[in-house]
Order: C-alpha cells, then structure tokens, then sequence
C-alpha cells in the first residue's frame, strides 16, 4: 500500500515538475501551416510551422522547408494562432521534455507568445521600398536631366 501511494505521489509531482520547469526557451519563425485542437479523451491544441531554410543569393533560388510541431496552452494565445493560418509568424516557446503522458500535449514545445510578423491586415512592420537599379529614392532629378 505504502509502495503504491509513493509511485502515485512521485508520478503527480514528476508530472507538475515537468510542466512547471522548462527546460529552454526560444524564438522559431515561419509560415503556420496548421493550428487544430485533437484527441480522443485529452483535447490539445497542436500546430506546425514551415521553417523555410536556402533561398537568398548565397544558397540558390531553392527553399525547403522543415517542419516544426507545437502545443499551445493558453486560451488566448490560441485564439490568435487559429487567426494567424497561412501567415507568418513568430513564436516564443518553452521546452518541457519527459512530460509523461500525452494528454498535457503531443509535443514538448509550448508556445506562449506569438507575433504575427507579415503586414496582410497591418499588423507588423511593412517591407522596405523596392530599390529601382540607378535610382536613389527620395531624390530629384537634376535640371534637365530625363527620367
């Protein structure tokens, strides 16, 4: 009796040592691809990011993405989440490795901030001006000279 009520009580606070404790903090940015609620008995909310790696001068005109998968705690940064498919986004998660079940989450990263960082419906900061080949914005042309 006395083994089985230590594995109980050690199992319940290895459980909110796991939660409570993060392992790591950090930033990931990319396109969300997915945000669902899923689960038979344990509802969560899970999402996946497309990571897009090459691309740009110096790779090649390829890119390939990688994908990063997420759970989400917090209502509120849910909601936002569920708005924000299809867009670019920045997330501030916590790593929580050796959860022991799966219906805290599916994964061991839990987002609990998020920046949507493209300027679709004007959040977020709009891209720098194309610059014209020979032509200094903001400038005007000399007297004489043609455009």
């Amino acid at each position: 009796m006395i083994l089985l009520l230590l594995l109980i009580v050690g199992g319940g606070l290895w459980t909110w040592l796991t939660l409570a404790w993060a392992y790591a903090e950090g930033e990931r940015a990319g396109v969300l691809q997915k945000f669902v609620r899923r689960g038979w008995v344990c509802k969560t909310q899970e999402g996946e990011i497309a990571l897009y790696y090459g691309g740009g001068q110096y790779l090649g005109p390829g890119t390939s993405p990688a994908l990063w998968d997420f759970s989400v705690r917090d209502k509120s940064v849910a909601e936002q989440l569920t708005k924000a498919v299809g867009r670019r986004v920045q997330l501030h998660y916590t790593e929580h490795p050796g959860i022991p079940t799966s219906c805290f989450a599916d994964t061991r990263y839990f987002v609990d901030r998020v920046t949507i960082t493209d300027n679709e419906s004007g959040t977020g900061t709009a891209p720098p001006p194309a610059a014209v080949p020979g032509k200094v914005p903001g400038a005007t042309p000399a007297p004489g000279a043609t455009r």
